[in-house]
Parts: C-alpha cells; structure tokens; sequence
C-alpha cells in the first residue's frame, strides 16, 4: 500500500469525483489506497468521525430501529436486516444477541468510525462505517426507510469525536496466517479433538499446539475432517435452499463475525459471485476464490457440530456454516445428510 503521503484529502476526493459511479471498495483498491482513507477525505462533507469503540456505537446502535448490518471479507459480504438488541460489552469480545441481528465483535480492531450523510439518486443515505488500523472495513450500519432518524441525530450528537480532520494515516495490511501444523503432535490433536465437548475448545487446543484452524484441519484426517471439491460450497447452497434447511452462516473479519441462522430462499448466480437475495438476508460470495473447502465433525456435549469451511488461496477464512441445533429447530440430521452428500476432493484436485 503506498504511503499516506501519496493520497492527500485533495487527491481522494478528486479521484472520486473522477469515477462517481465506481464502487468505493473498487475505486480504493484500484487506486492502492484503503478504504477509511477514502471516507476520512470527506470529513466535512459527508463524513463526520466519531468514537470507534463498540460499546458507543453498537451499544447505542438499537435506538436507529430497524437498520441493516453488514459485515465482509475480501470473498463474502453478510448483509442482515434487524434491529440492534442485545448488545454484550466485553474487554476483548462483545457481542449482539438477537433473533435478526447476531454478532461478535473484537474491539480491539474497531480502530476508525465515520458517520456518513451521502446524497443519491435515492435521496440520503446514512450508514455508521468502522475500519481497522489498515483501514479495511470492520462492520457497517446502514438506515433503511422507518429507521429513527431521531436516533441517528442523538448518536451522532454522542459519539462525535473531538478530531474532524479529513486525513488519515493507516497501517501496513496484516497478511492471513499460513497454514500452521506439526506432525509430531497429530495423534495428540486426535486425542484431544474427542474430548472436546464445545466447539470454542478448538481454538484453545489448536493454540496449546501451536497450530491453526487450516493447519489442524489439513492433518487431523477421517473422521474429525474430509476435504471436499472446491464447488462443494454452491453445491451446498443449492442444496439447502432446496430442501429449506435452517442454516448458520458465520461471515467476518479480525474485528467482527456476523451470523445468520434460517433458510435460504433466492439463490442467484452472477459472473463469479453466487448470492443470496432473501427479503431480510443477503449473502455474495466469490465463488472463484475459494481454494480449499473442508468438512468439520467437532463433537459437542448437545451431538456433534458438523461445519462446511471455505478458505482462499492465502489461508484466510472465508466463511463456516453449521445446522441449526436451536430447540424446536434443530435442523442438523438433515444438514449432516446433506454434508455427508458433497463431494470429497478428488486424488486429481490434491495433487
């Protein structure tokens, strides 16, 4: 990324007013700048910075009503329609627990907030943006029609902060992880994987053993994983809105994972993206880059909790979706059917 020097405010914000029509995301990686960088030069204008912590923004987010949250990578954006109830502080994680909205959130990457007022051809459009230290997006707050305008007033009037300048100074992107494992501790990777009664003991188990998810998963073997064709993932897709099985799709970044649990309705295929185009849920997902896909078998103290991850080329997550094992909606035998029906990867796609 180049230096902050090379894209002063001026520079930004002619360069937008060069291409009005090109997405932001676009238009910044084009440009080889970042995001927040973009939305800082317009400080001023339509951008109004205010306190980046989680428990100001999220903590007060559910006096906007109904709002839509978005949360993305590089490979999948999670769009989700609710109100912000249930919010959870924390020191290192917090969460929202509610029937639509449902996150967990690590502030310690809620680094930079803006409020944005953007005239379109739809009239105004308001949003609350969070980025981390890079400048990536974090997680984004967008107004729909019935959102509480008197609510966005009152949070801004909160959350101002004191610093309106319109540029910033971001820090060099943090590469994926690679892929970390070490044979000598397979067999105790095994022992332990069975007597893990929660899925959160993975992470606890694969960091006592210096390894990480793709590395644990790329030597744990039959029956704890199986690796699957790289078009197991539409496969999945279309098999779940067929036979209207519930669903948790987990979609994030460092900063914030966002969940959504229930069936999908409207699948539609979009030169490489696949996506969901449900009333209240939207999902786009770059099926070209997906590199390894793997289906998880953790065992849990409620049955076992079977996953289908998705991974591009440099290691990074991209998304994980489990059954639904909520009371009176536990659709995880029929998910377990329709995991257990993906094709493995072939001895062709290994090599």
């Amino acid at each position: 990324m180049p230096s902050d020097t090379d894209f002063s405010p001026e520079k930004i914000r002619a360069l937008k007013r060069d291409n009005p029509d090109k997405r932001a995301r676009d238009l910044c990686e084009d440009a080889g700048m970042s995001e927040a960088q973009l939305v800082a030069a317009h400080v001023g204008e339509t951008a109004t910075r205010i306190a980046a912590h989680p428990d100001g923004i999220v903590g007060q987010a559910h006096q906007l009503g109904e709002v839509m949250a978005l949360t993305r990578n590089i490979s999948c954006v999670h769009e989700k329609v609710g109100v912000y109830d249930g919010y959870h502080s924390g020191n290192h994680a917090c969460m929202v627990l509610s029937e639509d909205i449902d996150l967990r959130i690590f502030p310690g990457h809620w680094k930079h907030a803006f409020a944005l007022e953007e005239p379109t051809a739809k009239g105004l459009r308001r949003s609350i943006q969070v980025f981390d230290s890079a400048g990536d997006a974090v997680h984004k707050i967008y107004m729909r029609d019935g959102s509480d305008e008197d609510g966005w007033s009152r949070l801004l009037e909160t959350l101002r902060d004191a610093d309106q300048s319109d540029s910033l100074r971001v820090t060099k992107r943090v590469p994926a992880e690679v892929p970390k494992g070490d044979i000598e501790k397979a067999d105790i990777l095994r022992k332990e994987w069975k007597r893990m009664t929660d899925t959160h003991q993975f992470m606890r188990l694969t960091s006592k053993l210096k390894m990480n998810r793709l590395g644990a998963y790329r030597m744990a073997g039959e029956p704890f994983v199986r690796a699957l064709a790289t078009d197991a993932v539409n496969q999945m897709l279309h098999a779940v809105q067929e036979k209207s099985t519930e669903m948790m799709i987990f979609t994030g970044n460092k900063g914030c994972i966002q969940i959504h649990s229930g069936p999908l309705h409207r699948l539609m295929a979009a030169g490489p993206w696949q996506n969901v185009m449900d009333p209240r849920f939207n999902l786009h997902l770059r099926l070209d880059h997906i590199a390894e896909v793997w289906a998880v078998d953790k065992p849990t103290q409620r049955g076992n909790a079977v996953s289908v991850e998705a991974f591009a080329a440099d290691g990074a997550l991209i998304f994980q979706v489990f059954g639904v094992g909520k009371e009176g909606r536990d659709s995880r035998p029929a998910w377990q059917e329709i995991v257990a029906g993906l094709p493995g990867l072939s001895e062709t796609e290994h090599a």
